[in-house]
């Protein structure tokens, strides 16, 4: 958070404590002054014990060679993230932590298993090489259920024996990973299938193809190229990997018609929204009464904000600020972005308390939200955040001439 957004919090706060103030009795001030003072100096002795254990768990990291006590630190550090959640509720909060431990997890994870195959006879790496993230670590916005949304990218000049030798690691590195706590990916969005990895000239070779449309199957590769367009560097070479980044992004503008695509599917994206406006849920089956929290609501805000970055050349991958960015090139009006930012955070706050009910063995399901089983208030908002995003697929299909 910037120091002017930090610096209007505080201004806002601190003027509803005044207007609470002027309606107590001169007797009371004093005493409930007192009592916020003795709440707030318990918070910040809180906070203050919770950064200083996950300091000193992700320095642990550093030095860690045992793949299950690294799981260890990682399942603490999601306990700690979960119960700040609870407490405070900030989304951004929980994006910029988990992000960051995770970051150095991984980082570990190369160390390791670079290490693994030297000690295996493997050798050392034959050339640089970077890994990079996609998916919500891609855009900075991890939450406390993760998996593996990962590719490597190598230098070129190393021939078969490097193809070979990062394949080995790929799949190794998986498996530590995996041990780790980074769920395997359902999708196989991961360095050990092929897709996933390649030296540079290679991921030229396959990103030609995709924004060329010389594949056969058209849609698994568009998928594959909006992935891809949420690429960040994780650890290894940077450098290589922002020549990835920037490739990818640069071919994206360059074959609009494989932009239009996406911006096609992104604003044919259905929303949780029924008849009259309202919020629709399912009429029967295992779901009955409840939506798709993710593909219904959340999945169309990130997809269409994307869209509309690519197409402006905002560089950015984080939701929020893709969102301020395109606000300060023109795209939005200060309004309109800042209801688009007050649904993302609606949302994915929704979204991080199903996990917690899923992580809690309250329900088995971190996708299904009943949004009748919430307060009237919280529901009209999740209702006001779906028809922000239905304005925006409605900028987008216009922008794009779609038919």
């Amino acid at each position: 958070m910037h120091n002017d957004t930090i610096q209007t919090a505080v201004d806002e706060t601190m003027a509803r404590i005044h207007d609470f103030v002027r309606v107590l009795e001169r007797d009371d001030i004093p005493l409930i002054l007192s009592m916020l003072k003795d709440e707030i100096d318990h918070e910040i002795a809180l906070t203050g014990q919770v950064a200083g254990r996950r300091r000193e768990l992700m320095d642990r990291v550093r030095g860690e060679t045992d793949y299950g006590a690294l799981r260890a630190i990682h399942d603490e550090l999601n306990g700690l993230e979960l119960e700040r959640f609870l407490k405070i509720q900030s989304v951004a909060a929980l994006h910029s932590s988990c992000t960051e431990y995770r970051d150095i997890l991984a980082e570990r994870a190369l160390e390791l298993v670079e290490q693994e195959m030297t000690s295996g006879g493997k050798g050392n790496p034959p050339v640089p090489y970077a890994l990079c993230s996609m998916g919500s670590d891609g855009r900075e916005e991890q939450t406390l259920i993760t998996d593996q949304d990962y590719l490597i990218v190598y230098g070129d000049d190393g021939g078969e024996a490097a193809d070979q030798w990062f394949k080995e690691f790929s799949e190794t590195l998986v498996e530590r990973m995996a041990e780790m706590g980074f769920k395997k990916c359902t999708g196989d969005i991961m360095p050990s299938n092929p897709t996933w990895r390649g030296s540079y000239s290679q991921w030229k070779r396959k990103l030609l193809a995709i924004v060329r449309y010389e594949y056969e199957d058209y849609a698994k590769n568009l998928m594959d190229l909006i992935v891809l367009s949420d690429a960040r560097h994780v650890a290894g070479d940077r450098q290589l990997a922002d020549d990835l980044v920037k490739l990818i992004r640069g071919l994206e503008q360059d074959y609009f018609q494989a932009l239009w695509g996406m911006a096609k599917a992104a604003t044919e994206m259905k929303l949780a929204l029924g008849f009259l406006k309202r919020l629709w849920t399912e009429g029967s089956g295992e779901h009955k009464g409840e939506f798709n929290l993710k593909l219904l609501a959340w999945a169309p805000l990130v997809m269409n904000v994307r869209i509309l970055a690519i197409n402006q050349g905002v560089p950015a991958t984080n939701t929020v600020r893709r969102i301020e960015l395109l606000q300060g090139e023109g795209s939005f009006s200060a309004a309109f972005a800042q209801g688009l930012k007050d649904a993302y955070t609606i949302l994915t706050r929704h979204r991080i308390l199903l996990q917690i009910k899923v992580i809690k063995g309250i329900v088995n399901n971190s996708y299904y939200l009943n949004p009748y089983a919430l307060p009237a208030d919280e529901r009209e908002e999740i209702r006001q955040a779906l028809l922000k995003i239905e304005d925006l697929q409605r900028t987008i299909h216009t922008n794009f001439s779609i038919m």
